[in-house]
């Protein structure tokens, strides 16, 4: 068998052997994601939630709560009651713990290569130096299976994350929408069908559909319970039975999640099933989808000269043209909202999945939760900020109306069937089908129309496609009502 070669080192085109690459210390310059790097500024606050640290903060608040219940629990002797000094130094443990302990942990972490032993260890140290906590070390993570830490502290996070900064970000997006609505309920407009010109509307109605769409997902989100579980490796406190038969082990778990803020869940394995995390980012990916609908609308309407963007000084909108004035605000969402979307439905597809018992595919991806709703936080500011810089322009709104009188075919049509005018749809398809139509030749087919009554004829006559809207003003004003009804 001949030799293997010697392996060769890499060389570049002109023989010179490259530099060993520079270690680059984290940054907004040097982060892999833009998640933290150019959209750090306006991301930042979900790295208390959803970073390793916002991870291990959570767990050390899972950790230190279950050992207070213990304390709780009657039958469990060799852990009494806790004094109000030992509860307190255990609260401050959880609120105040910083970067600088996660770093400790993090460091166990590099022997154990395991995270959530590593906070146990952490924590041991910690209550170590107090005499209360010192005598019942070994009661840290008591029957715990891992699972039962990370669980908990997944809901508390994204509870944290919905309340401080989803529902918020989701409500400040409809109420902007619902402004337009309200501003533009009188503004009439024309609508498009398949891209071509269609019977008119407001503006304003059709900022109230995206309002109203855009407020049921944005209550549906806000409405699933997140769940959890304490229940030990397979999901039915085997090892706290045997410890301790007298305790009833499943009604101390309920209660427990109950005081966490997260609603128990009674059947699952080692792993909560993660269906919750599904719904919930099922429901976030609908909202987003409505607001990539809108978005899209919103780009269409500025294309059209339907809205004027407010210019910015110092902004270049080309580097080449000049008077660029683009709706990149709302381009950003879209983009941003693709890729929330993709890994929302990611997670809600793969998450409830897992091997018999329990696998570990889930706890990778897991780490994940914070990376849709970033972007999606993300989007809802770039939307907010494209509806900012919106002027409407109602003499070009009034100019396209001007231009498409062949949209009074429907009503005329219509009118024509009621007083029992033979063919009316085939004849207005002849007059209107393929033809310009103007106010001259509209008024004198109206004029034509002798089977009609005077004041039917008298009616149409008057008719414009920019007072042919139909109730949609109406449905403008109407439209917080009806929000409150979708909560």
């Amino acid at each position: 068998m001949a030799a293997a070669a010697p392996e060769k080192t890499a060389v570049s085109s002109n023989g010179v052997k490259p530099a060993a690459l520079e270690k680059l210390e984290l940054s907004e310059l040097t982060a892999v994601s833009p998640l933290d790097g150019r959209y750090g500024r306006a991301t930042h606050p979900l790295r208390h939630i959803f970073s390793e640290y916002g991870l291990i903060k959570a767990r050390v608040a899972v950790e230190v709560a279950w050992l207070q219940q213990l304390a709780a629990i009657p039958q469990v002797t060799e852990v009494p009651p806790f004094s109000a000094e030992a509860n307190a130094v255990l609260d401050a443990l959880a609120a105040n713990f910083s970067v600088a302990d996660a770093q400790e942990v993090k460091a166990i972490e590099r022997t154990t290569n395991h995270d959530v032993k590593a906070v146990e260890y952490v924590l041991k140290q910690r209550f170590a130096g107090h005499p209360e906590l010192a005598a019942v070390l070994e009661f840290t993570h008591f029957a715990c299976t891992s699972e039962d830490i990370n669980n908990l502290s997944h809901g508390l996070m994204l509870g944290e994350a919905l309340q401080k900064h989803v529902l918020p970000a989701m409500d400040s997006v409809i109420a902007e929408v619902s402004r337009l609505a309200a501003e533009y309920a009188d503004v009439p407009m024309l609508c498009r069908t398949h891209g071509q010109t269609a019977t008119p509307s407001t503006m304003g109605k059709e900022m109230a559909v995206f309002a109203y769409r855009l407020q049921r997902q944005r209550d549906q989100v806000a409405a699933v319970p997140l769940l959890g579980k304490i229940a030990g490796a397979v999901g039915n406190y085997n090892a706290h039975m045997v410890a301790y038969p007298d305790v009833d082990w499943q009604g101390v778990a309920e209660g427990f999640v109950a005081r966490l803020g997260l609603q128990f869940n009674p059947y699952v394995t080692q792993i909560e099933p993660h269906d919750y995390i599904a719904e919930l980012f099922g429901a976030m990916a609908r909202f987003n989808t409505i607001l990539i609908d809108f978005d899209r609308d919103m780009w269409s309407y500025i294309s059209l000269g339907y809205f004027r963007q407010r210019t910015i000084a110092g902004e270049v909108g080309s580097s080449t043209m000049p008077h660029k004035v683009n709706p990149i605000d709302f381009e950003n969402s879209e983009g941003n909202l693709g890729l929330a979307n993709a890994l929302l439905e990611h997670l809600g597809a793969k998450l409830p999945i897992s091997r018999w018992q329990r696998d570990l595919t889930d706890s990778t991806v897991l780490r994940n939760l914070g990376v849709g709703i970033g972007h999606s936080l993300l989007s809802y500011s770039s939307t907010l900020r494209g509806i900012s810089k919106l002027q409407l322009d109602e003499a070009r709104l009034h100019q396209d109306l001007d231009s498409s009188w062949e949209v009074l075919a429907e009503p005329i049509q219509t009118v024509m069937r009621r007083w029992g005018v033979p063919e009316p749809y085939e004849k207005l398809k002849a007059f209107t089908r393929g033809q310009r139509v103007t106010q001259e030749s509209m008024q004198a087919f109206v004029a034509g129309l002798t089977d009609l009554p005077e004041g039917a004829r008298a009616e149409l006559a008057a008719l414009t496609p920019w007072s042919y809207v139909g109730n949609a003003a109406a449905q403008a004003k109407a439209l917080g009502g009806h929000l409150r009804q979708a909560k």
